[in-house]
């Protein structure tokens, strides 16, 4: 048998082999937590613990998937297969499966994503003929989401003064109606966002003490991963099911609690000695990833935070590279330095583009990132764009599985009710809908009752409307004898959508008929996994249907990714790691971000925030920052952030020449680094030096003054400076008067022909 003990230090054994009662694991980042709980696992089901009675709660299927298959190597795949071993919302989704009717749900209730969500909710705000620019669906949502985490139903918020009166003073009281036919129809629809998968467990458990009870019998061992994420929703019902064996061990850092604007709580992991007074405690502090100069600094940097479990991190590899520090005069120009430094790293250490990350605090960052990435062919991919699950062509083809296996799911139906073309109109939905709301049914429903009422729909109409149904009753016939794959290529090529994708000659018709390719390809892909995980039986669409509700951007992986820059927000960084990491965007009010600094408890979220962007690097950080930054097409002056000052001066490159006191507040003669602007090197800083650097890779520095002239003094030969595009050398001018154009050859960014009158460049005296 493998021996899996003699892999881990004294603590990690402790963590693994103490496995009876309440156990709280402190996991410092790269402390190696993930094989912790695996092994922890495993011993219990080398000690004879069956895996049915294990419970095992992750933050993502990919992390779930990956632990598993380290347990079979260990326990064998058919043991692993019979784990209860997932996401909080794919666990108890199951768990509703089972027993959903009891609250009135169809045991295949679709799950709405959050597209489907927002989709409802602005048909509700039209019907209650609000305005949605007051209303905006996002807002609506995440608010209805908040008072889901915080167990709030509809009937608690209507009743709750102080929520309402919180409504009246942002001019939205009619949130509490609209959260109500939210509720009302997503049940008619027989269907439940992720948000409800955890409120209607927690139903189900206060309701049902009987299916409360036999899940505390069930599970005798239960183990959450990253804890200090969990919501309020989450830890009751993991403290519920613990209740009567008490065998539960949260796994996490109170220093990586980053997701309060998801509803977690950092009070769950911070009080859980208060929960179990007995509990024991195990500190994972060595760090196995980053070097001691990225595990030293991220300490002087959290130690700022009072609350927080004391622990100190520590790292035994090699003490490692120094933070570079990159300053620039606009964000264009950092996107211009990071890109050239990226290059810069390849071709001297030899690794992959893969092993570099760019993060950012604000999604909208990546604009300037991609724009200059793309320009100097540097291969990248944008985690939190567009997932291949959002596609248009992806959706509606999901809409034709999700309406076969739930009838009464009204977002399905209406995304593809007239895909492809049938000649049903908005006018007859609208009527439809009327219908359907008038007798409280779904709109399945009501076409099958059209033939009997007067609906104000036309007859050739309703022989649409009827085939259509008729046509979608035959993949519903097929969902338990066929698998998943027959049934989802019958409905592909029997219902047109095909048929529509191959008349589209141009790239973007044929991307998309890739794209469904894909996904079938995918559903087979599911199938043999499934197969090769043990699985008895047809796998069918049911089955997929719900892997695919549950997946998210950082679960799926695509091989064309394998060799790109990942660039994302800090958010999407959370669990994985990079060899070299820039953190970009460091300023005042935008990292940490101008909300944040209002409080004290949301300031030290983002100093978590900073310290877990820090912790993603195994080799080395390298930190920029504007000095200007565009906001709503108006250049503003920016001020580093404080977070940098906060850095232990000895961990960064020329610390020696970078005051403490002023790196947060750089006066206006002066730079990041205390020097003058005209002498500031403008590139990333290196050595003890501040003497600029030879290569092409970056900018050159202005020796002399900047001098603005008119645009018939600029020549060729001139060296000129221009705001975006940093320093370069005039090689062609054309034209005159308003036409005039100069051809530049700038250091960072090549070369460029500018329209003088609007160029501004500047000559280098």
């Amino acid at each position: 048998m493998h021996d899996y003990l003699s892999e881990l230090s004294d603590v990690q054994r402790q963590a693994v082999t103490n496995t009876e009662g309440p156990s709280l694991v402190i996991a410092s980042a790269g402390s190696g937590k993930t094989r912790v709980l695996t092994y922890r696992i495993a011993h219990l089901l080398t000690q004879g613990v069956a895996p049915w009675s294990i419970l095992s709660l992750t933050f993502t299927n990919k992390a779930a998937k990956e632990m598993k298959e380290r347990i079979a190597k260990i326990v064998g795949e058919k043991t692993a297969s019979q784990l209860w071993m997932g996401t909080f919302h794919s666990i108890f989704a199951r768990i509703l499966r089972n027993e959903a009717e009891k609250l009135g749900f169809n045991k295949n209730f679709t799950i709405y994503d959050t597209a489907d969500s927002k989709n409802l909710i602005n048909q509700i705000i039209k019907e209650l003929k609000l305005d949605p620019q007051l209303y905006k669906a996002s807002e609506v949502l995440s608010r209805i989401s908040s008072a889901k985490n915080n167990l709030v139903t509809p009937q608690a918020y209507a009743s709750n003064t102080q929520i309402l009166a919180q409504d009246a003073k942002n001019r939205k009281s009619e949130i509490s109606r609209i959260y109500t036919l939210y509720m009302q129809y997503c049940q008619k629809a027989s269907a439940m966002d992720f948000d409800d998968l955890l409120l209607n467990t927690n139903v189900i458990f206060r309701d049902f003490p009987e299916v409360l009870e036999a899940y505390q019998r069930k599970f005798k061992y239960i183990l959450v991963d990253e804890y200090q994420d969990t919501n309020y929703s989450q830890y009751l019902i993991v403290k519920k099911l613990a209740t009567n064996h008490r065998n539960v061990c949260v796994v996490g850092d109170d220093a990586q609690s980053i997701y309060s604007f998801r509803g977690a709580k950092i009070e769950n992991i911070l009080n859980f000695r208060n929960d179990y007074q007995d509990y024991k405690l195990f500190k994972l502090e060595q760090n196995y990833r980053s070097t001691q100069t990225i595990v030293n600094a991220a300490n002087s940097v959290i130690e700022k935070n009072l609350k927080q479990i004391k622990k100190v991190a520590y790292s035994a590899n090699d003490v490692g590279e120094k933070f570079k520090l990159i300053q620039s005069y606009t964000d264009q120009e950092e996107g211009f330095l990071v890109a050239s430094e990226i290059l810069s790293i390849v071709q001297q250490n030899h690794c992959k583009y893969s092993d570099i990350a760019i993060l950012y605090r604000t999604n909208a960052q990546s604009r300037i990132f991609e724009e200059t990435l793309r320009k100097r062919n540097i291969p990248y991919k944008v985690y939190g764009s567009l997932s291949f699950y959002q596609r248009k062509e992806i959706k509606d083809l999901l809409a034709y599985f999700r309406l076969a296996v739930n009838p009464n799911d009204d977002e399905a139906l209406r995304r593809i009710v007239n895909y492809p073309a049938r000649g049903i109109g908005d006018t007859t939905m609208q009527h439809l809908t009327e219908l359907a709301n008038h007798n409280g049914i779904s709109l399945w429903n009501a076409i099958g009752q059209l033939n009997k009422v007067n609906s104000g729909i036309k007859v050739p109409t309703v022989k649409k409307l009827m085939d259509f149904t008729q046509l979608v009753g035959k993949y519903q016939a097929m969902i338990y004898t066929a698998d998943a794959y027959e049934t989802a290529y019958a409905i592909a090529n029997n219902s047109g959508i095909l048929n529509d994708l191959k008349l589209d000659k141009s790239p973007e018709g044929i991307s998309r008929l890739q794209n469904i390719e894909e996904l079938i390809n995918g559903i087979r892909e599911f199938i043999d996994s499934k197969k090769e995980e043990g699985e008895e039986g047809t796998v069918t669409l049911v089955d997929y249907l719900e892997n695919v509700a549950l997946l998210s951007d950082l679960d799926t992986d695509n091989p064309d990714d394998k060799d790109k820059v990942s660039v994302m927000t800090i958010h999407s960084s959370k669990g994985l790691e990079f060899d070299y990491v820039f953190l970009t965007g460091l300023e005042e009010n935008l990292f940490p971000s101008n909300i944040s600094t209002q409080s004290a408890d949301e300031l030290e979220e983002e100093r978590r925030l900073f310290y877990v962007a820090l912790t993603r690097a195994a080799k080395r950080i390298t930190i920029s920052c504007a000095q200007t930054r565009y906001k709503w097409g108006v250049p503003n002056n920016s001020n580093p952030s404080r977070f940098i000052a906060e850095i232990d001066p000895q961990y960064i490159e020329s610390s020696t020449d970078f005051p403490g006191d002023s790196r947060s507040k750089p006066t206006e003669s002066n730079d990041l680094f205390g020097r003058s602007k005209l002498q500031s090197s403008r590139h990333a800083i290196s050595g003890t030096s501040f003497q600029p650097k030879t290569s092409t890779s970056a900018p050159a520095v202005p020796k002399g003054n900047l001098q603005t002239v008119l645009p018939d003094a600029i020549k060729d030969g001139n060296e000129v400076y221009h705001e975006k595009f940093g320093q370069g050398k005039v090689i062609a001018v054309e034209g005159d008067g308003a036409n005039k154009k100069a051809t530049v050859q700038f250091h960072a960014a090549g070369q460029k022909t500018l329209l003088l009158k609007y160029a501004n460049l500047k000559i280098v005296t």
